[in-house]
């Protein structure tokens, strides 16, 4: 059997960098998202905003994601969804109990890291979150510019 490339059929729409800057990522889950037709339509052309969003267990146990904002779609028509409606995503059980007894924990959260296109379905990179502080971002930002540094000299060497 030959081993499956991870990125194939894979179409990217939108990443969350914010997300990536002010947590530290300890677990990755992947969810499709119940979207309406012209959400569909809207994310293909590329137009949502991940900026804010997190997901929860809502109270009838299943994942909700929040704050996840995608554009009306410009062709649609007056029944275009509310942008930035409470979206439902598809999870197993055993995973939502998981990741619900992990952001028990102080100082976890589930936030939302991509949306992308896997064969044809939309879905949702979740990561389980926690802060990070001033002084954590001040030292990723120093071993990034070390980092860069380094790549620099090696780069000036190898001429």
């Amino acid at each position: 059997m030959k081993p499956r490339d991870e990125s194939a059929g894979i179409k990217l729409v939108a990443t969350n960098k914010k997300a990536f800057h002010d947590y530290f990522i300890s677990d990755k889950v992947e969810a499709g998202i119940v979207l309406a037709g012209t959400e569909v339509k809207s994310l293909r052309e590329g137009g949502c905003n991940l900026k804010d969003s997190y997901a929860r267990v809502s109270p009838a146990g299943n994942m909700e994601l929040l704050n996840f904002h995608i554009s009306p779609y410009a062709r649609g028509n007056r029944f275009n969804p509310d942008p930035t409606r409470t979206r439902r995503l598809l999870l197993h059980r055993r995973e939502i109990e998981r990741l619900a007894s992990r952001v028990k924990e102080k100082g976890f959260t589930l936030v939302a890291l991509r949306v992308y296109f896997k064969e044809g379905r939309a879905k949702l990179e979740l990561g389980l979150a926690k802060g990070k502080d001033q002084a954590d971002r001040r030292q990723d930002i120093k071993e990034r510019d070390s980092n860069r540094e380094v790549r620099r000299m090696v780069k000036l060497k190898n001429r």
